[in-house]
């Protein structure tokens, strides 16, 4: 039976790759203050993936709207647009192996274009747009590819220490087919000198890392005199298949 994504293609069911935790940013980064109390204070434990993780449902996939996917229309009144720079984010979702994954549920979330989110506890004093609902949804075709519609976020300042600002950035979600497959990470812009002056972002060691959570500018992808593209593809960790003595493609 197909997936939800149209695919015919067979859902993996082994154990996920190992998380590179020197990739990672170490948990606690007392210069991003906010990890100071979220840290685990004792050694981490590590368990297998049970079924229910690997193969459990995800919600939310058969549940798009028409304009789920554009922001700039998607909470906007009748002939109406968003405020702001107009702009297309696309790229695919990829295993560790460099393949596409489809009927990946995506979500993303943002600032308007002046640096607000919707939010009752925002306080910035930047103004919102009425028009600018923030968030949206979509889900990878087969290929792993998706694209939105949105208009750039502005920078915000945030009361991490007397001067810090946040980089204009895109918030992701995204969901595989089981509760174990699930990823937030956050998209910056090609060319942000903020980018390196984050707490947040600086707590990263490598910079190959950084640059991976980097849009970049995609021209072949511009609509002329309507929206420039970025390009942001999203690596899972991919799978860990075992030999087995009877089936050659493992458990």
């Amino acid at each position: 039976m197909p997936s939800e994504s149209g695919s015919n293609r067979r859902p993996e069911s082994g154990a996920f790759f190992q998380r590179d935790r020197t990739w990672h940013p170490p948990a606690l980064t007392p210069g991003y203050k906010s990890s100071v109390l979220r840290s685990p204070q004792k050694a981490l434990l590590s368990f297998d993936n049970t079924l229910s993780e690997i193969a459990g449902p995800v919600f939310g996939h058969a549940m798009l709207g028409e304009l789920d996917n554009d922001l700039i229309h998607n909470f906007a009144r009748p002939g109406e647009s968003a405020i702001g720079e107009r702009i297309i984010v696309h790229g695919r979702v990829l295993d560790e192996r460099g393949v596409g994954v489809p009927g990946v549920l995506i979500e993303f979330w943002q600032a308007n274009a002046g640096g607000r989110y919707r939010h009752k506890k925002d306080g910035y004093l930047a103004p919102l747009d009425p028009n600018f609902g923030g968030c949206g949804r979509t889900i990878t075709g087969e290929d792993g590819g998706y694209a939105f519609r949105t208009v750039k976020p502005g920078p915000y300042p945030w009361p991490n220490g007397p001067n810090d600002w946040r980089p204009a950035h895109i918030h992701f979600s995204v969901f595989g087919h089981g509760f174990a497959q699930r990823l937030i990470t956050q998209m910056y812009f090609e060319g942000d000198p903020l980018i390196w002056k984050c707490p947040i972002v600086r707590g990263i060691a490598d910079k190959a890392a950084i640059e991976a959570l980097t849009a970049i500018l995609d021209k072949q992808a511009t609509v002329p005199m309507d929206a420039l593209a970025y390009k942001f593809d999203i690596v899972l960790r991919g799978r860990r298949s075992s030999l087995f003595e009877n089936r050659l493609e493992g458990n």
